[in-house]
């Protein structure tokens, strides 16, 4: 054991953060990224350092829970995103653990904006974002286009 704590720590440190790393092909990367509603939750969290649930996909990007789940599923795959489950809810965000990662991500964030796709997608994840409780999600998707009836509706209504 070294005498510097601050080497101990930064020992440590580089163990627990390497030790998760997963050699991912460049060419699997480059396949997540060739689809427009992947890029578009990449950029996403890419321009805000946040973790969403995917209700808050959903109401973001305006894309079908089914949709955006195997797309979430692709990413990570490949490596690119990383999930955490809290209570009922799953939280995804962006892997950084590599500085090619973040280099990508910022090459993302660089790319035009020519339809205004990203910047909506932005402006609905800010105002969804503003319903959390406690930093958490706990309200589910609120667009009514893309909620699924689960509750059973009774010949009174």
């Amino acid at each position: 054991m070294s005498l510097n704590p601050d080497l101990d720590f930064n020992r440590r440190m580089h163990y627990y953060a390497t030790m998760h790393i997963i050699n991912i092909p460049a060419e699997t990367i480059f396949q997540a990224l060739s689809d427009p509603i992947r890029l578009r939750i990449i950029r996403l969290l890419s321009t805000t350092d946040e973790e969403a649930c995917l209700c808050e996909f959903v109401d973001s990007l305006l894309e079908s829970q089914y949709k955006l789940s195997r797309h979430i599923k692709i990413l990570k795959q490949a490596g690119l995103l990383s999930a955490s489950k809290d209570g009922r809810w799953i939280y995804h965000r962006l892997v950084i653990s590599t500085d090619y990662l973040k280099h990508l991500y910022q090459t993302i964030l660089m790319l035009p904006d020519n339809e205004g796709q990203y910047a909506q997608d932005l402006k609905r994840f800010q105002k969804r974002m503003s319903l959390r409780d406690s930093g958490r999600c706990h309200v589910g998707i609120q667009n009514k286009n893309f909620q699924t009836d689960t509750i059973p509706k009774s010949d009174n209504h």
